[in-house]
């Protein structure tokens, strides 16, 4: 089963070019976490005891929020999950996240800044797997 943490140079040009004129766009985050968190490689970030993925995650947020509000983004939504009601028993995700973001440059601004850089380890030492989806308002839907 392959794991998804990470856009590919792929994926974020097509993102970028699918969405750049769309105004808003909201993120939905389905995320899966460790039972340990892994800072294999990432020794300069690594908390002095052992933590769950779980908890990695949330330094990850905790320390990306103000970033995130400068830029005018949001959270819309954090909340727990397990498994789906219509979709593969297969999959299952522990929690779900909604970040709205003004523009796809907004979202850039955010991946490309310091503060981001400097944390995003403690998202990639707390998940297990993840799916990052790029959505857009439908006006006038009735």
């Amino acid at each position: 089963m392959n794991k998804h943490i990470n856009a590919t140079p792929e994926t974020g040009k097509e993102f970028y070019l699918n969405f750049h004129q769309k105004g808003k766009i909201v993120m939905l985050n389905l995320l899966k976490f460790k039972s340990k968190a892994d800072y294999t490689n990432l020794e300069s970030i690594k908390p002095q005891k052992d933590i769950s993925g779980k908890e990695a995650y949330k330094l990850y947020t905790d320390n990306t929020l103000l970033e995130h509000n400068k830029l005018g983004s949001k959270i819309l939504f954090y909340g727990a999950s397990n498994n789906f009601l219509i979709g593969p028993e297969s999959e299952k995700w522990d929690a779900v996240l909604l970040v709205e973001h003004q523009s796809v440059q907004t979202f850039m601004k955010f991946a490309e800044s310091k503060i981001y850089l400097n944390n995003v380890g403690h998202r990639t030492a707390g998940l297990e797997d993840s799916r990052l989806l790029p959505t857009t308002e439908i006006k006038n839907y009735t």
